[in-house]
């Protein structure tokens, strides 16, 4: 491990969230070996990529940041005029191999972006930097908006506005920011489609539509609730094997996880997911130069926003927008990219560890 300068921390707890995540899913595919196939051949994927990304000094992404937010937004744009429907949303890219989601990278390479563009910057930071950072941050939600993937867009502005706050805001700035955010409520109330509005409002009380848009909630949290103290036992969870609960693989996955593993499972889940946490905030704290604090913070910062959304979501404080469970959903593109932002936090320990010799 030391040959190839990967955090051996990390790496652990990284690995016993992926073996949890297999697990759970081939009990929410009712047993089905080839999901568990197809899981580990994204995960070895990540994985390599992982390292190889892991290897890099911090610098080198610094100098690719403007090239990878360019290749980022013309991804966007050929989901915009040539992308692949599903269920709905226009949100794919078929490489003909496999299908991608090019928002997913817009989770990383957006905070990559804003952190090289405010490194360069005095601080505090002035309102015309920070207009010009919020300029970046609205060019890739926007189209994300369009496909439209509500989740994944708060998700790109919330890892940019992150490492603008990290950067370092005056609370003047930050007041009249949130104050404008306030009062565009009803703007983004306007141009939401129907169905994310009827999931606002359903959130409030699921009951007003049990069988449409407060479906997913109501079967959630039903899961959560049956799972108990101890849980149900692996593989004998009622609501997914019996197809009451949607997406069981994917979105709510945490909710099998809790009917099967209970109160004590979820507290282990969440202990793992703060070791997590505290070891990238760790390295975050003694990264080298500003560039690498702001991204090892932004990295941080978009897996903590992945697990409270998602769980938030499924136990019903939260609308449902379709974002999966970081390291446990079945899934690739989310999965993947998630792998290449700890792969960029492992390469700013990697320089740290230079600096202290």
């Amino acid at each position: 491990m030391k040959s190839l300068r990967v955090d051996g921390l990390l790496l652990v707890i990284l690995l016993a969230l992926m073996v949890v995540g297999l697990a759970v899913s081939y009990s929410a595919s009712g047993g089905n070996v080839a999901v568990v196939k197809g899981q580990l051949v994204r995960i070895g994927i990540g994985l390599l990529l992982m390292v190889m990304v892991a290897q890099l000094p911090p610098h080198f992404f610094y100098r690719l940041a403007p090239l990878l937010f360019l290749f980022g937004l013309l991804l966007l744009v050929a989901v915009e005029l040539a992308g692949d429907v599903g269920k709905g949303a226009q949100r794919w890219l078929d490489l003909g191999i496999m299908r991608f989601q090019p928002s997913e990278l817009s989770k990383l390479i957006v905070p990559l972006m804003i952190a090289r563009y405010l490194s360069e910057r005095p601080q505090p930071l002035p309102w015309i930097y920070l207009a010009g950072a919020l300029l970046l941050i609205a060019l890739p939600v926007v189209l994300i908006l369009r496909q439209p993937d509500l989740g994944t867009a708060l998700l790109v502005m919330a890892s940019g506005l992150a490492v603008i706050f990290f950067a370092g805001i005056s609370w003047r700035l930050m007041a009249t920011g949130t104050g404008l955010a306030l009062a565009m409520i009803p703007v983004v109330w306007h141009f939401m489609h129907d169905y994310q509005r009827r999931r606002v409002l359903t959130l409030m009380d699921p009951s007003s539509d049990p069988l449409g848009a407060g479906y997913h909630i109501i079967q959630s949290t039903i899961a959560i609730g049956s799972g108990g103290v101890y849980g149900k036992g692996w593989m004998n969870g009622t609501q997914a094997h019996l197809d009451f609960l949607p997406e069981s693989s994917t979105d709510f996955i945490f909710a099998v996880f809790a009917e099967e593993f209970g109160l004590v499972g979820c507290v282990a889940l969440l202990i793992l997911y703060l070791l997590l946490l505290l070891r990238g905030l760790q390295i975050s704290v003694t990264a080298g130069d500003g560039f690498g604090r702001l991204m090892a913070g932004a990295i941080v910062a978009i897996f903590f926003f992945y697990v409270v959304v998602n769980i938030g979501m499924v136990a019903g404080v939260l609308p449902v927008v379709g974002v999966p469970l970081p390291l446990i959903s079945y899934g690739g593109s989310s999965l993947v990219t998630l792998l290449l932002g700890f792969g960029v936090l492992m390469a700013i320990r990697n320089d740290q560890k230079m600096w202290t010799k």
